[in-house]
């Protein structure tokens, strides 16, 4: 009775009939070749039926000749596992029962026909210490999920699909050919590289199919292409399948230029019948590896017309292998020989004990009519064995010359095949984490001379980093100007325009420019983004640019200018102070107010000194003082104005009326009060509002869209002084106004009337220009209309006065001054 932990799973007895040729050796390889084709079922029997009625498949005669002559050339090997030979099961898989049935074989304890299931496998020794194989996804996944319990290794030649990567599921599976992840990395940047954003992807109704259009979908999703389309190319049909014809029609109508197949041959064949009599042309195709060079697809009759076509395949292998393979094949010519004198001796009733389906006159003729597809299989597999050959030369310490005669257990294999690293024919031979190989693609493209097909190799796809290149060149596009084609749902946005999506797909839009003071980042071409505080963008820009610090700056000419003018007016303000000071006892001095002309003359300096606060970056004090100080000091001047100007009305118009008032006037030194009055007033004003809300320097933002305006803040202050001042200047006004018919000695009414309305005019300017004047110019203008007031009262008033000092002394006399008062009051008395 069998322990409890121990079951057998007994094999029938086909079993020594599974493998189709071995060879014995020290330790034996499984091989898993599709020699024959089965059709499809789509029912799940695992019934064993034979693969000898069906059709045979060379594609895979060829593989399992590549298998045979890479361990004849080990054990032929002096250098890679010396004294230690390979033997080998080959087995055909023609379908899923007799893949699974290899399997088992495989598996089988060492010289017995059944499989024990224990608790542990570290001293399981099977038939095979690892299995090549098989050839497609479908298959290889149940292998590799039965294979890894045992912890069995085994290198498959083409099972790309992506699932068999996960190595909590499938432990001991390894691969020649790349991953569909590498592929499906290809097709993007392939896409990329010609900007083809608008895409229909088709897969065949298989693992393959389907995983490698689900991981190609994951990064078109991520990225800036869009799926116009995704449909399945049913499986077991045939050119007058409506399906086929209904996917057809759906390719047509989305009006799409690129088409991306992601198939297996058998599947795509009678899909490219349809699209051939659905007379379907300029077309771009990307092909998947297992199609790309598939000659029962080239082959489709009016398939030349169909447009470009693009591939991809595993890089293309050295010629050196592929020529001595051929030598190894031609050799054997005398086995072929043999196997037709067997064949007549079967007919005759015979017998011989050579087995004939070794023999194949289309494998032999792989050299002188290439096939690349064969060819590439072929070095998978033969890459396969040597990896094999590597890690037991690895486990068996030959490194010393001589191999050990140890046990090998195939988990004990699996860690060294994993660590293999070595070159092939100029092929670099390793495996990832992920048991995957380090081995890119080719990127060929169809190529018809007449009705001859040819493919041309046009680019490459490298792995670690990915990088994909192309050669131009080398490229025939099927369009009239021989350029590629087009392939987008919406035209490109011209720059600074992002776009407005119309649909669920990313891909179709509209364009509008983006708003003033955003622009479009090409990280996020759906939106525009504010620029920064201090940046700026006109609309439908793609940067943002650096806003122009404006501020009226010392060093600049219009700023050298108002300058000028500033300084020559305090010049001429000293000139005038000292002029008067020098005739201060004259009477053109003394009618001009006497020393009240000094503290006129200086408060004008105080306000021709204010203008320099407005030069330069604003600081805090500048901005402090700029309106206290022109306001108060203007002040004082326009008070010395309005009191002189009432003293002389009072003295010749109403001191006769009201004689009293003058008196009054005079004795209680209103003069005095009233200037100290005024101006205090605007003192306390200005110093209220600046405490409560004081200008300070501030940027302004507002003012253009390409400056950043340093200016004071415009504070209550700066109104309310202004308001003041053009109050009190009304008021001067009015009174000098009324003494327009007084003597000539004592008449600047006139002058001083224009002079005032010229400050009023000015300070009209320059509130209705606020809003039109930002920047250096408004404060140019301010500063240009405190200079054209203080020149207007200055020749208004003092310039008059010291023309008749210098030129005309015989005016600045007493007698001049009487002459004056006694025609002003024959004047009077006449009227």
């Amino acid at each position: 009775m069998l322990p409890p932990a121990l079951l057998r799973l007994c094999l029938c007895a086909a079993a020594a009939a599974a493998s189709s040729f071995s060879l014995r050796g020290d330790h034996r390889l499984a091989g898993l070749f599709p020699l024959h084709t089965a059709p499809y079922r789509d029912d799940a029997s695992l019934l064993v039926r034979g693969c000898e009625d069906t059709a045979f498949k060379s594609h895979g005669y060829c593989l399992s000749q590549a298998m045979r002559f890479a361990v004849e050339e080990i054990n032929n090997s002096s250098t890679l596992l010396p004294n230690v030979t390979l033997g080998y099961e080959i087995y055909d898989t023609c379908s899923e029962p007799t893949n699974f049935h290899a399997t088992l074989c495989a598996l089988a304890r060492k010289g017995k026909r059944d499989v024990q299931v224990l608790p542990s496998f570290q001293h399981y020794e099977p038939q095979a210490v690892a299995v090549i194989g098989p050839d497609s996804s479908r298959l290889a996944l149940t292998t590799a999920a039965v294979l890894s319990l045992f912890l069995v290794p085994e290198i498959s030649y083409e099972a790309s699909t992506e699932s068999l990567s996960l190595k909590r599921l499938y432990p001991s599976f390894l691969r020649t050919i790349p991953s569909d992840r590498q592929q499906v990395k290809a097709i993007f940047l392939l896409l990329q590289h010609f900007g083809w954003t608008w895409v229909v992807l088709l897969g065949s109704d298989n693992t393959y199919g389907r995983a490698g259009l689900d991981a190609l979908q994951e990064l078109l999703t991520a990225s800036n292409v869009c799926v116009a389309y995704r449909g399945t190319i049913p499986a077991n049909s045939d050119a007058s399948n409506p399906e086929l014809h209904n996917l057809v029609r759906i390719l047509t109508d989305v009006k799409v230029n690129v088409t991306v197949v992601f198939s297996t041959r058998r599947i795509v064949q009678p899909f490219f019948e349809v699209v051939v009599q659905r007379n379907i042309t300029d077309m771009v195709w990307v092909a998947s590896e297992d199609w790309a060079l598939a000659q029962s697809i080239w082959q489709v009759p009016g398939i030349q017309n169909i447009g470009s076509v693009f591939g991809m395949t595993v890089e293309k292998p050295e010629s050196t292998m592929l020529e001595r393979f051929e030598a190894w094949k031609m050799s054997a010519e005398g086995a072929g020989a043999e196997c037709t004198e067997a064949e007549a001796g079967e007919e005759s009733g015979g017998n011989t004990p050579l087995d004939c389906t070794q023999c194949c006159a289309g494998c032999r003729a792989l050299a002188t009519i290439p096939d690349m597809y064969d060819a590439q299989g072929s070095f998978n597999v033969y890459s396969a064995v040597y990896a094999v050959a590597h890690g037991l030369h690895d486990l068996l310490g030959c490194a010393s010359g001589a191999c050990s005669r140890g046990t090998v257990y195939p988990w004990q294999l699996l860690q060294k095949i994993r660590q293999v690293n070595f070159t092939l024919h100029k092929s670099r031979i390793s495996f990832d984490a992920n048991g995957d190989i380090h081995k890119g693609y080719d990127i060929i493209m169809w190529k018809w001379r007449g009705p001859n097909w040819a493919s041309d190799v046009i680019g490459t796809f490298h792995v670690n980093p990915d990088r994909l290149s192309i050669d131009p060149s080398k490229i025939l596009w099927h369009t009239e100007d021989g350029q590629a084609p087009n392939s987008v749902c919406s035209e490109p946005c011209e720059p600074g325009e992002m776009r407005l999506q119309q649909s669920r797909h990313k891909c179709c839009f509209s364009c509008v420019a983006c708003p003033p003071g955003t622009f479009l980042n090409a990280s996020d071409p759906f939106d525009c983004q504010a620029c920064g505080l201090d940046q700026w963008a006109p609309a439908g820009s793609k940067v943002c640019f650096n806003r122009t610090i404006e501020f009226l700056s010392w060093s600049e000419p219009l700023s050298w200018a108002l300058l000028a003018m500033a300084v020559l007016l305090m010049l001429l303000i000293v000139a005038l102070a000292v002029l008067f000071a020098l005739n201060a006892s004259t009477p053109v001095v003394k009618s001009a107010g006497g020393k009240t002309c000094f503290l006129m003359l200086g408060s004008l300096a105080c306000t021709c000194s204010s203008l320099f606060c407005y030069f330069g970056e604003p600081s805090r004090v500048a901005c402090l003082l700029r309106v206290p100080l022109f306001g108060i000091s203007f002040t004082v001047f326009l008070s010395c104005v309005a009191t002189r100007s009432f003293q002389i009305l009072c003295i010749f118009k109403l001191n006769a009326r009201c004689p009293a008032l003058y008196e009054a006037w005079m004795r209680r030194q209103g003069p005095v009060l009233f200037v100290a009055a005024s101006t205090a007033a605007q003192a306390l004003l200005c110093v209220v509002i600046e405490a409560t809300s004081p200008s300070v320097p501030r940027r302004e933002y507002r003012a253009r869209d390409e400056w950043v305006v340093l200016e004071c803040g415009q504070s209550a202050a700066a109104d309310a002084a202004i308001v003041y001042t053009v109050l009190l200047s009304a008021g001067c006004f009015v009174l000098s106004y009324a003494g327009t018919d007084l003597p000539a000695a004592y008449n600047e009414a006139k002058s001083l009337t224009v002079s005032l309305l010229l400050h009023l005019g000015c300070s009209a300017a320059v509130l209705c220009s606020q809003g039109a004047l930002r920047g250096r110019a408004e404060t140019a203008a301010r500063v240009l209309s405190t200079l054209g007031t203080l020149a207007a009262l200055l020749g208004g008033y003092f310039v008059p006065r010291a023309f008749v000092i210098l030129l005309r002394p015989h005016q600045n006399t007493a007698e001049h001054f009487q002459i004056a008062i006694q025609e002003y009051t024959r004047r009077r008395a006449a009227a």
